[in-house]
């Protein structure tokens, strides 16, 4: 209780699937953090930030200040900007560090085929697709993500989360997670059942495990929360198991400490599944990890303080409230054979963190209620409903009142303060729901936007075939190579000029194309180009999106400009640079290209350690006499920080050095150019303060439309 009244100190993760971990690694430790070690702020000693001993590789670090220190101090104020710039780029998570674990219970490849039940806001699932993308030399990994909430609105907030990873393999879906669709996928021309191999379960819960981030918890928290919660987290779970394949994982978690939606829930399974799910010891998992077991006994308490230690002591007028499945096992030896010491509890003083459950069940055996009735593996609504009528292993209806998925006690965001939207972010592609009749080809609702009960219609998924006439000039102005997946390319639009194209993996492609009438799609896909109809003229109308660079790169065999380290810095600190200001080598392969869309890429030289170690991939415009990179503010602040430049000065000598700078390039484009406007580019894009870094919004220049 002495820790529970402590603030919780922040926590952050670096972001493992991108090669620039280790860069931003280097950066904090050789930087931020010798920065801020022995301050004193409010009569608190700062210390150095510590990694988490459990996480790989150093990528989570936790420090000895609250959230609200780092935001409000002034002498923090570069630490607090750094972390805004590089979560909104996606190169940072700021996530409590309980919340890490079950993504890494669950052992990930990039074969896996994973569902995250209640997914939002979203920390969990980047951690996901994180794993997914472990090689980044594979742009389109064989495994997906999909990840579903119940509100509508959260799943906005899920889609910005998922955005800033850039990955083609994510799909955002809505849905009850008690009742998710079976879904199907085509397997050589025939339909089969889609079985998930990863399952994370991290359901709605009384949350408090978070109080000390979650100071209304203090004041909210009953007996009844998990009274109410119980029966919907264990038919979230059961309906989990159904869909996880023989062979599988799935991890459930709370951030609660109440048995009643811990332990309760988890032997409810075990003795529903009769032997086909079993509890997975991790104990050697994560090293370095404090927890303590899972108990085998406890007694349930009513809100007006009644205690009960076994299902035949509640009356019949609580019959309603409280189920069997609450209590312990009577049997001894089932007790014991269920194994729940192999939960694991993480105690806030454990090490300095919330409190959290976590589980891991793995799936031997089909559910025994799926072999006795073979023809719900065939129905694609829940098989729960068709159980209803007191089937072996059923979870009635009648287990508790149902309650909103957005129940309290799920995470915060896990970035910076993002606002929940109504709408999904621009540049992703993003659609509300509504079954409707569609098109061959087509997955998703008509495009007239329009508030329903159940969210937004928007625009369909429109996915293009081989031959279609778009790809035309695209194919050969970047010389697209023969293995590029042109089935998986999709766009927002039936009729009219196609603004923006997205890509998705080939299994995620299988999966919207075959349950359009079933599925709820909120978002997919990875933008890859952007309509400028001024491009029309050098051969191409659709220039290249920085958010998908990295999918499609391998692909492009042209327009490609390999670039050193000061041609990076010369780009994304000047906005529109002569091509003379290049280097030689980059100087000279840009004068042989002709205007429009190009790729700036950078490849580390192992010959020395003091410049990036990792490959850096641009978008950018070759000008008729200069050439410039098309790259949002906050991604431009991390390429200058891993290329060892100054982004947050003091304002008022940055704002001097500014137009001093500016000035001085304004006279030497007179001298050269005249002054004149460049032809043939797009709109200019503003530029961002380099010196200063108070500009955490994206700035990706407009294009001509």
């Amino acid at each position: 209780m002495a820790a529970m009244r402590e603030p919780l100190p922040a926590t952050i993760r670096i972001t493992g699937y991108k090669s620039h971990a280790k860069e931003i690694l280097h950066c904090l430790k050789e930087k931020y953090f010798k920065e801020i070690q022995n301050l004193e702020i409010d009569g608190q000693m700062i210390e150095a930030p510590q990694p988490l001993s459990w996480y790989p590789d150093e990528q989570a670090w936790h420090t000895n200040m609250s959230r609200k220190i780092i935001r409000k101090s002034p002498l923090l104020e570069k630490f607090h900007q750094f972390l805004v710039s590089e979560t909104e780029s996606g190169n940072i998570s700021r996530q409590e560090a309980v919340s890490m674990i079950p993504p890494l219970l669950l052992k990930i490849e990039p074969q896996h085929k994973i569902l995250d039940m209640c997914a939002a806001p979203g920390s969990k699932t980047a951690q996901l697709i994180e794993m997914l993308h472990a090689d980044m030399e594979v742009p389109f990994p064989e495994g997906f993500v999909i990840a579903n909430d119940v509100d509508n609105k959260r799943c906005y907030l899920l889609v910005h989360q998922a955005k800033r990873l850039n990955s083609p393999c994510i799909m955002v879906v809505n849905h009850d997670a008690s009742c998710l669709p079976t879904l199907q996928i085509d397997r050589d021309g025939k339909k089969d059942i889609l079985f998930y191999d990863r399952i994370l379960c991290d359901v709605p819960c009384s949350g408090d495990g978070t109080m000390r981030k979650n100071i209304d918890v203090w004041k909210k928290w009953t007996t009844n929360n998990s009274l109410h919660l119980h029966g919907l987290q264990l038919r979230i779970a059961v309906r989990g198991i159904e869909q996880l394949a023989v062979g599988g994982r799935l991890v459930y978690s709370t951030c609660s400490l109440n048995p009643i939606e811990d332990e309760a829930v988890i032997a409810a399974l075990l003795e529903k599944s009769e032997g086909a799910l079993e509890l997975a010891d991790c104990s050697a998992d994560l090293p370095g990890l404090k927890w303590m077991p899972g108990v085998t006994s406890w007694k349930l308490m009513t809100k007006e303080g009644q205690w009960y230690s076994d299902w035949s002591e509640v009356p019949t007028s609580r019959h309603t409230q409280i189920r069997p499945t609450m209590f312990p096992p009577k049997d001894p030896e089932k007790l014991v054979s269920m194994h729940l010491d192999r939960c694991m509890r993480i105690l806030p003083h454990h090490q300095n963190t919330g409190g959290f459950f976590v589980a891991v069940l793995e799936k031997k055996a089909p559910m025994p209620w799926n072999i006795r009735h073979p023809k719900l593996r065939k129905d694609a609504s829940s098989s729960l409903a068709a159980l209803a009528d007191g089937s072996p292993g059923a979870v009635t209806p009648a287990d508790t009142p149902r309650l909103p998925l957005s129940a309290a006690g799920e995470e915060e965001e896990g970035g910076a303060e993002a606002k929940t939207e109504e709408e999904g972010p621009k540049g992703t592609a993003s659609a509300a729901p509504e079954t409707a009749a569609r098109a061959d080809g087509v997955c998703g609702p008509p495009p007239t936007k329009k508030m329903r009960l159940f969210g937004y219609k928007e625009d369909p998924f429109v996915f293009l075939t081989e031959d279609d006439p778009i790809f035309t000039s695209i194919q050969t102005f970047y010389n697209l190579s023969p293995d590029f997946p042109k089935l998986n390319v999709l766009t927002r639009t039936h009729e009219g000029k196609k603004r923006n194209l997205y890509m998705v993996s080939k299994e995620l492609r299988n999966v919207l194309l075959n349950n359009s009438e079933r599925l709820k799609v909120i978002n997919t896909g990875v933008k890859v180009w952007s309509r400028n109809s001024e491009g029309e003229q050098f051969g191409c109308a659709f220039r290249l999106a920085q958010e998908g660079i990295y999918t499609l790169q391998p692909y492009i065999r042209s327009r490609i400009i390999t670039v050193g380290v000061e041609d990076v810095k010369v780009l994304l600190t000047q906005e529109n640079p002569f091509l003379s200001k290049l280097q030689d080598s980059a100087h000279l392969q840009a004068k042989k290209i002709g205007m429009g869309s190009i790729v700036l890429k950078y490849n580390p030289n192992p010959d020395n350690p003091a410049e990036p170690q990792c490959a850096i991939q641009l978008c950018g415009w070759r000008g008729k006499t200069s050439i410039r990179a098309f790259v949002p503010c906050n991604e431009r602040f991390h390429y200058l920080r891993m290329l060892g430049v100054e982004v947050f000065r003091d304002k008022q000598g940055a704002g001097q050095k500014r137009m001093d700078a500016e000035k001085a390039g304004k006279e030497e484009a007179d001298d050269e150019e005249g002054g004149g406007e460049e032809e043939g580019a797009p709109e200019k894009e503003a530029e961002p303060d380099f010196e200063n870094g108070d500009k955490n919004e994206s700035s990706e220049p407009k294009t001509s439309s």
